[in-house]
């Protein structure tokens, strides 16, 4: 009962901010679906992306938390700096991982393409015509004509010059030689 009455104060500007978070959170989320729909976006991206979201809302929230409860800049900036430090190293040694990971982000809101496309991926080493399959936060799966999946990076996709083809030629009935009766 003691702890309730000593931090008073601090549990309602809790309450708020968790409760102002959430309202964000959810208009948020509802714009990205709302953006995905429209664009014809799957919902796996849908959902990756809502996910991206709420780690950076509660992250923010937990930044804000901190100073709720008192803790100083210094403090904050103590922490921050030890910690981003560790990141950096880390994430130095997997720039790759993470560059895909941006792409897929930028692909999810201004990408030409959708699952079911036909695409031309102009590489002076290894052109590739094929159909969209999937589109994770990695890579591109892509059907080459032959049957195989190629996995494709995501990063290397924004680079390079890509040509559409067909809209939706996944959904085009397979011909495979025999004639109906």
């Amino acid at each position: 009962m003691q702890f309730f009455e000593t931090f008073k104060n601090e549990l309602i500007s809790t309450a708020v901010v968790v409760v102002v978070l959430l309202i964000i959170r959810y208009l948020i989320h509802f714009a990205i679906t709302k953006i995905g729909h429209t664009s014809g976006i799957n919902d796996a991206r849908i959902r990756l992306i809502r996910r991206y979201i709420t780690v950076t809302i509660v992250l923010l929230a937990v930044l804000i938390e901190s100073f709720i409860f008192g803790a100083q800049v210094h403090d904050l900036a103590v922490v921050f700096s030890s910690v981003f430090a560790v990141i950096g190293i880390a994430l130095f040694a997997i720039w790759s991982i993470l560059s895909n990971i941006t792409s897929g982000i930028i692909m999810f809101f201004n990408f030409p393409y959708k699952v079911g496309d036909k695409i031309e991926i102009h590489d002076k080493d290894f052109p590739i015509m094929a159909i969209i399959e999937d589109i994770r936060a990695f890579q591109i799966h892509l059907r080459l004509d032959n049957g195989n999946l190629v996995t494709y990076p995501n990063n290397l996709m924004l680079q390079k010059a890509v040509t559409l083809i067909q809209k939706d030629a996944i959904d085009e009935p397979i011909d495979d030689g025999v004639d109906a009766i």
